[in-house]
């Protein structure tokens, strides 16, 4: 019952100030909520819109409709060119990171070793340092390190900057999946005669995979989605945020906007698909 229910039951009847008032007291976090969503989405609506502008030179003043723009999304030198790169970039980085984070965040769950609380520690000082000081910092190591062995600034030391930050937060969302986990379970599939190897696959594994999954989405996310970084080791590499921020200054593109717009909707319906198959999963464990 609502404080609007408690007065009419009294039978007492507020102003319609003191009305306004309760009804925004009831509905206060709702809107709050609504506020925020319209905020955050606000950016991805006018991305939307202005994919259908029939724009001259600059995207910047609305000039017209048209659907030409979706019909021909690599119209624009460069921008499929870029996305490929980023799409392959970030296949890669999360791969290798899932890979090696998955393998950290056990050693460091369930074994003991020298330097383990060290380990801890520096696992966060990829996430903490600003990224424009690493992005300064790799620099400087790929070009007086990597130089040295014929590689030069490009798509391989991108590659290399991403798997190296990446880690750290697959590294971070496996091991929290870890330890809520109970150990006794499988110290049972020992106990069954289980080898090392078939409780890992067995049991370990499928309990810790949707935090592998959650840690390879976002590892990709945040590899797709870097340009700081990105923009100190890339050489003349030209990736998709990289695209975006040069055609910025005469105004995105609107094929550019198509491609954002695509993405958006993708990550959207893996979402949704992952929550209804784990919703359908969870009905037929009950």
């Amino acid at each position: 019952m609502t404080t609007t229910d408690v007065t009419r039951s009294a039978g007492y009847r507020p102003s319609a100030a003191k009305r306004a008032q309760l009804w925004l007291g009831n509905h206060f976090v709702m809107i709050s909520a609504l506020l925020v969503l319209a905020y955050m989405f606000l950016p991805i609506l006018y991305t939307f819109i202005f994919s259908f502008n029939d724009h001259g030179k600059t995207n910047i003043v609305w000039q017209g409709f048209t659907l030409d723009h979706w019909k021909d999304p690599c119209g624009v030198a460069g921008a499929c060119e870029s996305l490929v790169t980023s799409l392959q970039i970030g296949a890669i980085s999360t791969v290798v990171a899932t890979v090696l984070g998955t393998m950290m965040a056990l050693a460091m769950v369930r074994y003991q070793f020298r330097g383990k609380a060290a380990s801890n520690l520096l696992v966060f000082v990829p996430m903490a340092t600003p990224e424009i000081v690493l992005g300064a910092s790799l620099l400087t190591i790929f070009v007086q390190g990597f130089t040295r062995f014929g590689v030069h600034l490009g798509f391989w030391t991108i590659t290399a900057a991403h798997i190296m930050f990446c880690l750290s937060f697959v590294v971070v969302a496996v091991r929290a999946r870890i330890q809520s986990l109970d150990p006794r379970i499988e110290e049972a599939a020992q106990d069954l005669y289980a080898g090392p190897q078939a409780t890992f696959w067995r049991v370990t594994f499928p309990l810790i995979l949707p935090g592998v999954l959650g840690a390879a989405m976002l590892a990709f996310s945040l590899s797709f989605d870097d340009f700081i970084i990105t923009n100190f080791v890339s050489g003349n590499e030209s990736t998709f945020p990289k695209f975006v921020y040069v055609s910025a200054k005469r105004g995105i593109p609107a094929e550019a906007n198509v491609i954002g717009i695509s993405m958006f909707v993708i990550a959207i319906a893996l979402v949704v698909g992952g929550t209804l198959l784990a919703s359908l999963r969870a009905k037929k464990g009950s």
